[in-house]
């Protein structure tokens, strides 16, 4: 488990809430440090390296159970994410 997020809002498609890290995201972070990164410099090629490799090495898990995909943001204590049952297009 690298974090948990606690939903403060919801604007479909998007949720967002505080970011509580565990032990294992210092592994990780530097991965969400270059998503942001990459999402301001608008180089969509490298960020979608950085996001699929993303969803390679972790899971989202809703109360329901693990799902099939997701795009993920975080930022300090603050993370936003979109989810779906199936994978994105």
């Amino acid at each position: 488990m690298v974090g948990e997020i606690f939903i403060e809002e919801g604007d479909f498609p998007w949720l967002s809430g505080r970011f509580i890290p565990a032990e294992g995201f210092a592994e990780v972070k530097p991965l969400f440090d270059r998503e942001l990164e990459l999402v301001e410099e608008e180089d969509l090629d490298e960020w979608d390296e950085v996001v699929r490799e993303i969803g390679e090495k972790l899971q989202l898990v809703a109360p329901a159970g693990p799902v099939a995909e997701f795009l993920l943001h975080i930022d300090g204590e603050r993370a936003w994410f979109r989810w779906s049952d199936e994978p994105f297009d």
